[in-house]
């Protein structure tokens, strides 16, 4: 049996595309002598549909799409995801399904049978859990057809209390099939193998593995779909953050001891790639063509440029430099040298006078209350207004520029620079803002140098620095780590051997801005715990604060 593996860019909701997509992989599997190609979980709708499932309409053009693709299966098979209605009284009113289509018809529907209500995951919102876990036979072969999380519930902390794949292997299956929907992180490439190799270890049998990749909203797919010996071996990995197709010949992968081999690739590139698809991808899904973004002269904003040239290339990136009185003559210059470097259009509007507008509107009221935060973020906003007025007068979409660091304290300016209709680097520590710019500096000279080796600073006072505000970088990002990714407490990252004071300090000041991060715009998804739809807290918590 020859199986082929379908890797493909879905947009939610865009039926018409998602299922053209699926016949032409369908018609390029027959053209390739494949006995059966499979797609990944939720394929038909786009992965996570959310709310959209509470439409009947919604679910309608799901079932017609299945219908469609039903027919174009003629000589082949497919397995393909989408939801199921739930024609029982009890429970949630749907099913996220596999559909086993073959012979113009549906052959099949196979139900998940583990809900992931995690992190941003929230599937039991919507899905009832499946019961009943049955083989696919075709062409003489029993086929254990699964869905992500059905595979995932390894190690010594289970979270589910029933194994699918234990009950399926006793119908003896030939291979195993998973369906996935698994959003990148840093890590979670290494994850999969790890999981699929463990699969096929367990059972014996060679293990088939179809991601998503593509960016929706602030998740991003990076596929990396995966091919298991029954020696329980990594023998084949798909492209990461682009479309690709394989077709596999069953046999060889049975008793096979060839391995795949190719190195992992290093964070940062990874990081790279996927901010760069985060951004294509929510420009092209939403029909959006350029950017807009604040060039300081600072770090933040410079990567940010690099990585939208990257997308979107430099003809559609534009951005404004807003010195004021505070700025200094090197920030105007370094970022004038970035504009070059990257061939992008760049404008220079002045807001000392501005400033100097609002202020004398805003004497009577302040008195002679002396110069603090308020005029500070004064300047900030000036710079949002401007750069949301040249948004909305040539349709060019805000890019925000904040880091991790900066929205976990929030050291940042609501309805300023926390503007944007997406957040580019709100899942990047500053330190690993640096390792980027050397990342994208690693073939030429694009971030100019004096950018990233200068103190950082939000130049909204004179001779200020980021380092009068907060701790420094290194010690500020390694506790955020330890409370944010590995959330350990207080005593756990007081006893690693840091101040008392600065990590209460620290821990203190995550919480109490909570509402800040409540009006910031979606941040791309790069890490095992990013601020968003992963990590829900109140705002009016008294925890730590």
């Amino acid at each position: 049996m020859k199986i082929a593996l379908a890797q493909l860019n879905y947009h939610i909701g865009n039926f018409e595309q998602n299922v053209a997509k699926i016949i032409s992989s369908i018609n390029k599997a027959k053209g390739k002598g494949a006995d059966l190609v499979v797609f990944s979980e939720l394929a038909i709708c786009g992965y996570p549909p959310r709310d959209f499932l509470e439409f009947a309409s919604f679910i309608a053009e799901c079932k017609k799409g299945i219908s469609k693709i039903a027919s174009e299966c003629t000589g082949i098979a497919a397995i393909v995801g989408a939801p199921t209605e739930n024609p029982g009284a009890l429970g949630k009113n749907l099913f996220n399904s596999a559909y086993f289509v073959a012979e113009g018809r549906v052959q099949k529907v196979v139900h998940k049978s583990l809900l992931p209500t995690y992190d941003v995951f929230d599937e039991y919102r919507y899905f009832e859990p499946g019961k009943e876990r049955e083989i696919v036979e075709y062409k003489g072969h029993k086929i254990a057809i699964t869905i992500c999380e059905d595979i995932w519930d390894i190690g010594t902390d289970p979270m589910y209390t029933i194994c699918p794949m234990d009950e399926l292997a006793k119908d003896n299956p030939d291979f195993m099939v998973n369906l996935s929907a698994s959003p990148f992180d840093y890590n979670h490439a290494a994850e999969r193998r790890k999981v699929l190799k463990y699969n096929a270890d367990k059972y014996g049998i060679p293990c088939f593995y179809v991601n998503h990749i593509g960016a929706q909203t602030e998740l991003i797919f990076d596929g990396g779909s995966l091919v298991a010996n029954s020696n329980g071996e990594i023998a084949d990995e798909l492209a990461y953050f682009h479309e690709d197709f394989k077709v596999y010949n069953l046999p060889e992968l049975v008793g096979s001891q060839k391995q795949y081999t190719q190195p992992p690739a290093s964070k940062m590139s990874l990081i790279n790639d996927a901010l760069v698809l985060g951004i294509k991808d929510y420009f092209k899904k939403l029909g959006f063509k350029r950017a807009i973004i604040g060039l300081s002269g600072g770090i933040d904003s410079a990567v940010t440029v690099a990585l939208a040239v990257q997308a979107l290339g430099k003809k559609n990136v534009r951005v404004l430099l807003m010195p004021s009185q505070f700025s200094s003559d090197h920030s105007v210059d370094d970022s004038v040298k970035l504009c070059e470097n990257t061939g992008i259009q760049y404008d220079k509007i002045a807001i000392e006078d501005i400033y100097h507008s609002f202020d004398k509107e805003l004497k009577p009221i302040f008195g002679d209350l002396p110069f603090n935060i308020a005029e500070e973020n004064l300047q900030a906003r000036i710079r949002g207004v401007l750069l949301m007025a040249v948004s909305n007068k040539f349709g060019n979409i805000l890019l925000n520029t904040s880091n991790k660091s900066e929205a976990a304290v929030g050291y940042g300016t609501l309805y300023g620079d926390m503007n944007g209709g997406i957040s580019v680097i709100g899942d990047v520590y500053k330190t690993e803002v640096y390792e980027l710019a050397e990342y994208i500096n690693r073939n030429e000279e694009i971030i100019p140098r004096n950018i990233i080796t200068k103190p950082p600073s939000a130049e909204l006072r004179s001779n200020q620095k980021d380092s009068d505000s907060l701790p420094d970088y290194k010690d500020l990002d390694e506790i955020l780590y330890h409370y944010i990714e590995k959330r350990e407490g207080p005593k756990e990252i007081i006893a690693m051997g840091y101040d008392e004071q600065l990590v209460l300090r620290i821990l203190r000041l995550v919480n109490i801005n909570e509402y800040k991060r409540y009006q910031t715009p979606p941040m791309l998804r790069v890490s095992p715990k990013a601020f968003g739809m992963g990590r829900r807290m109140p705002i009016v918590g008294k925890y730590l604060s």
